[in-house]
Protein backbone atom coordinates (compact mmCIF):
# COMPACT_ATOMS: atom_id res chain seq x y z
CA UNK A 1 0.00 0.00 0.00
CA UNK A 2 1.44 3.32 -1.11
CA UNK A 3 1.70 5.99 1.55
CA UNK A 4 3.13 9.51 1.60
CA UNK A 5 3.64 11.12 5.00
CA UNK A 6 4.62 14.76 5.31
CA UNK A 7 6.30 16.38 8.30
CA UNK A 8 8.22 19.50 9.20
CA UNK A 9 5.54 22.16 9.00
CA UNK A 10 5.12 24.79 11.66
CA UNK A 11 4.86 28.46 12.44
CA UNK A 12 7.70 30.84 11.63
CA UNK A 13 8.20 34.54 11.23
CA UNK A 14 8.66 36.17 7.87
CA UNK A 15 12.20 35.60 6.65
CA UNK A 16 12.51 32.31 8.47
CA UNK A 17 13.15 28.82 7.17
CA UNK A 18 11.56 25.40 7.34
CA UNK A 19 12.34 22.00 5.87
CA UNK A 20 9.46 19.76 4.90
CA UNK A 21 9.93 16.02 4.56
CA UNK A 22 7.86 13.41 2.76
CA UNK A 23 8.45 9.78 3.54
CA UNK A 24 7.20 7.47 0.80
CA UNK A 25 6.47 3.81 1.38
CA UNK A 26 4.93 0.99 -0.60
CA UNK A 27 6.82 1.77 -3.80
CA UNK A 28 9.00 -0.81 -5.50
CA UNK A 29 11.01 2.01 -7.03
CA UNK A 30 10.94 5.78 -6.92
CA UNK A 31 7.99 7.27 -8.80
CA UNK A 32 8.81 9.12 -12.01
CA UNK A 33 7.66 12.41 -10.51
CA UNK A 34 7.52 13.57 -6.90
CA UNK A 35 6.67 17.05 -5.81
CA UNK A 36 4.92 19.48 -3.53
CA UNK A 37 1.78 21.48 -3.95
CA UNK A 38 0.07 23.83 -1.53
CA UNK A 39 -3.35 25.16 -0.88
CA UNK A 40 -4.35 28.14 1.25
CA UNK A 41 -7.91 28.72 2.48
CA UNK A 42 -10.01 30.23 -0.25
CA UNK A 43 -7.29 29.85 -2.86
CA UNK A 44 -6.68 27.40 -5.66
CA UNK A 45 -4.17 24.63 -5.37
CA UNK A 46 -0.69 25.69 -6.52
CA UNK A 47 2.13 23.47 -7.64
CA UNK A 48 5.27 24.47 -5.77
CA UNK A 49 8.05 22.21 -7.03
CA UNK A 50 8.52 18.91 -8.82
CA UNK A 51 11.50 16.60 -9.00
CA UNK A 52 11.79 13.94 -11.65
CA UNK A 53 13.54 10.62 -11.38
CA UNK A 54 16.39 11.92 -13.56
CA UNK A 55 17.05 14.71 -11.07
CA UNK A 56 15.58 17.57 -13.05
CA UNK A 57 13.36 19.98 -11.16
CA UNK A 58 10.89 22.76 -11.79
CA UNK A 59 9.61 25.48 -9.47
CA UNK A 60 6.72 27.87 -9.31
CA UNK A 61 7.82 31.41 -10.10
CA UNK A 62 6.63 32.49 -6.66
CA UNK A 63 9.22 30.31 -4.90
CA UNK A 64 12.18 30.33 -7.28
CA UNK A 65 15.38 31.25 -5.51
CA UNK A 66 13.84 30.62 -2.09
CA UNK A 67 12.75 26.97 -2.11
CA UNK A 68 14.81 23.92 -3.03
CA UNK A 69 13.45 20.45 -3.66
CA UNK A 70 15.68 17.47 -2.99
CA UNK A 71 15.49 13.76 -2.31
CA UNK A 72 17.12 10.87 -0.53
CA UNK A 73 16.95 8.13 -3.11
CA UNK A 74 17.85 5.36 -0.72
CA UNK A 75 14.78 6.06 1.39
CA UNK A 76 12.50 7.56 -1.26
CA UNK A 77 12.21 10.63 0.91
CA UNK A 78 11.45 14.01 -0.59
CA UNK A 79 12.37 17.34 0.97
CA UNK A 80 11.40 20.94 0.47
CA UNK A 81 13.85 23.45 1.88
CA UNK A 82 12.07 26.75 2.31
CA UNK A 83 14.04 29.93 2.97
CA UNK A 84 13.08 33.59 3.14
CA UNK A 85 9.53 32.62 3.91
CA UNK A 86 6.80 35.16 3.33
CA UNK A 87 3.29 35.50 4.72
CA UNK A 88 1.93 34.50 1.32
CA UNK A 89 3.64 31.11 1.67
CA UNK A 90 1.16 30.25 4.41
CA UNK A 91 -0.74 27.14 3.27
CA UNK A 92 -1.19 23.44 3.74
CA UNK A 93 1.65 21.73 1.90
CA UNK A 94 1.12 18.34 0.31
CA UNK A 95 3.56 15.81 -1.07
CA UNK A 96 2.52 14.13 -4.31
CA UNK A 97 3.88 11.38 -6.49
CA UNK A 98 2.94 9.86 -9.79
CA UNK A 99 3.96 8.28 -13.05
CA UNK A 100 3.77 11.47 -15.05
CA UNK A 101 4.73 15.11 -15.08
CA UNK A 102 2.69 18.03 -16.33
CA UNK A 103 5.44 19.09 -18.70
CA UNK A 104 7.06 22.39 -17.90
CA UNK A 105 5.10 22.89 -14.70
CA UNK A 106 5.94 22.25 -11.05
CA UNK A 107 3.19 19.59 -10.95
CA UNK A 108 3.20 15.83 -11.05
CA UNK A 109 0.41 13.89 -12.70
CA UNK A 110 -0.24 12.62 -9.23
CA UNK A 111 -1.51 9.19 -8.39
CA UNK A 112 -0.93 9.61 -4.66
CA UNK A 113 -0.60 12.40 -2.16
CA UNK A 114 -0.30 12.77 1.58
CA UNK A 115 -2.41 14.35 4.28
CA UNK A 116 -0.45 17.58 4.28
CA UNK A 117 1.54 19.64 6.75
CA UNK A 118 0.62 23.19 7.73
CA UNK A 119 3.03 26.06 7.19
CA UNK A 120 2.16 29.38 8.78
CA UNK A 121 4.31 32.46 8.24
CA UNK A 122 3.63 35.54 10.31
CA UNK A 123 4.68 38.97 9.13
Amino acid sequence: QVQLVESGGGSVQSGGSLRLSCAASGYTFRPFCMGWFRQAPGKEREGVAALLRDGSSTYADSVKGRFTISQDNAKITLYLHMNSLKAEDTAMYYCAAGPGWLTGTPECNSAHWGQGTQVTVSS
